[in-house]
């Protein structure tokens, strides 16, 4: 599991200049992502063991967020600035990528075949999960209170 985040840049010379930083951290950011989420993580370097070699593989899943803005304006004279002109900018983005083993390419002098490998963890979680919001939801259905009164005349 890799976090990549950029942090956001301002800048208060120009908005040209603030949304110019800006792109640049956002190509900087994917970049990133682009170096982190490529076919070398999807397919692990082969294991050799006599006359069998094992590619391990992974889903990837890489997910990028990002946003700029600037603007500018003017405020009307006062005391302590009669000029008050001013401008800005910023932006950010950041992201996350996340890999799992998803299965295993054995290659034999019998064959290829391919073992898909199990999180048996995250189906449990999945059951409990279920379960759990059937007994909510049952238990609600049940409750007397919940029940919508009818007038009967």
């Amino acid at each position: 599991m890799t976090d990549i985040s950029t942090p956001g840049s301002a800048s208060q010379a120009t908005p040209l200049a603030a949304t110019s930083s800006t792109v640049n951290t956002i190509h900087t950011t994917l970049d990133k992502f682009l170096s982190a989420a490529n076919v070398e993580a999807v397919y692990g370097p082969s294991i050799s063991q006599g006359e069998h070699v094992v590619i391990p593989a992974a889903e990837v899943l890489s997910m990028v967020g990002f946003g700029l803005g600037s603007g500018g304006g003017s405020q009307s004279a006062s005391e302590s600035s009669p000029n008050a002109i001013g401008s800005g900018g910023g932006g950010g983005g950041g992201g996350r990528v996340l890999s799992r083993p998803v299965a295993a390419i054995i290659m034999s002098p019998d064959g290829v075949r391919v073992e898909p490998i199990v999180d048996v963890t995250k189906i449990a979680l999945a059951v409990f999960t279920t379960l759990g919001f059937m007994a909510t939801v049952l238990t609600r259905m049940n409750n007397p209170k919940r029940r919508p009164k009818f007038d009967r005349e």
